[in-house]
């Protein structure tokens, strides 16, 4: 099927072609973006999270950020924005009292078109299997999938009793049958389990032990995983295997909102830091430690940590890194652009020695990308691998 079938807006035209070029729209899920219209699932007042090169501050810096677009306001700039490749927020603070402007933190959305095709296309439905949609939001991926399996086959659960109430709205008033549930989408929906497929569409720290129990064996997970590291996730497709278990690789970088009981909580720094223990010095550098895949492995190698890297005031750079198990913390400050880091750290863990050391590993392993990582999943535990489930990662093994 061409771009030119799909029926509309020229602008919902031009987005069918431009995903269709860029693969992420396959032949085979393309009569169901005909079939079911993004803007049909918005609300009347959205955020699209607009890239930098298209906003500019007050300041006159290029700066990506969430812009407030109203239909009641400006219906060509919403259907517009409706029709273009970006992620579009529609709730902020889980819903809480807010103004027309864009929130604080982001809380519902509607997913970027290319990494939901590119999400469904690795679920692998076909007509008739029984899927969990795994976090409603506005409803639309629940809509499609409803399309490509048939009448229901599909059960769809969101947390949020506001946002499950539009979105069961939404898809009745387009036709489209899927149940909707009002839960914690991390605890599945026994009742209509054992399910073909599951696909998640929102951020994970850890694959629930019930997915993998109410998963057919056989059967397909597509979750955006990641770890607390930072606020990257990865795609990854698990297939669950006679065991129970799950393992597969992971086949796309991807950000997602976590669940509400996944989010990073910052540590309090006054609680970790009591004292400075002796300095020691590091060659690392801030790049490095900024490099988005770089990320990815520390994470997944040294489990159960956060942290940020900054400028100081003075224009010097500084990195913290807190435990989320207990209280070991560290910190490296470059005192000089390109000089050695300065390094202090304490607590039962030494966190810069484990960062260190996972950086160093990664790059002898040739600084793989996501897609070289896996995962294989058991209800107790994940362990990270590279290239093959036999390849660990160091010492990686956790709940």
């Amino acid at each position: 099927m061409t771009a030119t079938a799909f029926q509309g807006r020229p602008s919902r035209i031009e987005l069918g072609r431009r995903l269709i070029e860029s693969g992420a729209l396959s032949s085979d899920w393309a009569p169901s973006f005909a079939a079911v219209d993004r803007a049909a699932f918005l609300p009347d007042r959205i955020w699209p999270f607009v890239p930098a090169e298209q906003v500019q501050d007050q300041g006159g810096t290029a700066t990506a950020r969430a812009i407030t677009v109203d239909r009641r306001q400006d219906e060509a700039a919403w259907y517009g924005y409706a029709d273009t490749d970006l992620a579009i927020v529609t709730q902020w603070e889980d819903g809480g009292p807010q103004g027309s402007g864009p929130g604080q933190t982001p809380t519902s959305s509607s997913s970027q078109p290319s990494v939901v095709y590119r999400l469904l296309a690795a679920l692998g439905v076909d007509q008739g299997m029984r899927v969990l949609d795994a976090g409603t939001g506005t409803g639309e991926t629940a809509g499609l999938l409803a399309h490509r399996c048939g009448a229901r086959g599909v059960a769809t659960v969101e947390v949020d009793t506001a946002v499950a109430s539009a979105a069961r709205e939404r898809l009745c008033r387009a036709g489209l049958y899927a149940e909707v549930v009002v839960g914690d989408a991390l605890a599945g929906h026994p009742a209509k389990a054992p399910f073909d497929r599951l696909l998640c569409t929102f951020g994970v720290r850890a694959i629930p032990a019930p997915w993998l129990q109410q998963a057919r064996r056989g059967g397909v997970i597509v979750a955006p995983y990641g770890t607390h590291y930072s606020s990257r996730d990865a795609a990854a497709r698990l297939t669950v295997r006679p065991d129970g278990t799950a393992s597969g690789p992971f086949f796309a970088g991807v950000e997602f909102m976590k669940a509400r009981t996944h989010r990073t909580v910052w540590p309090q720094h006054g609680e970790y830091v009591k004292d400075w223990p002796g300095a020691t010095g590091t060659a690392v550098q801030p790049d490095d430690l900024a490099d988005t895949d770089a990320e990815f492995a520390i994470g997944l190698a040294v489990p159960g940590v956060t942290h940020t890297v900054y400028r100081e005031a003075d224009g010097t750079w500084a990195a913290w890194f807190y435990s989320l198990t207990d209280q070991s913390w560290a910190c490296v400050h470059w005192p000089r652009e390109d000089g050695p880091g300065v390094v202090h750290q304490d607590g039962p863990r030494r966190l810069w020695d484990g960062v260190d050391a996972a950086l160093a590993w990664w790059d002898t392993e040739g600084r793989p990308g996501v897609t070289r990582f896996g995962l294989t999943v058991t209800p107790e535990a994940a362990t990270p691998w590279v290239d093959e489930p036999g390849n660990l990662l160091p010492g990686t093994r956790w709940r």
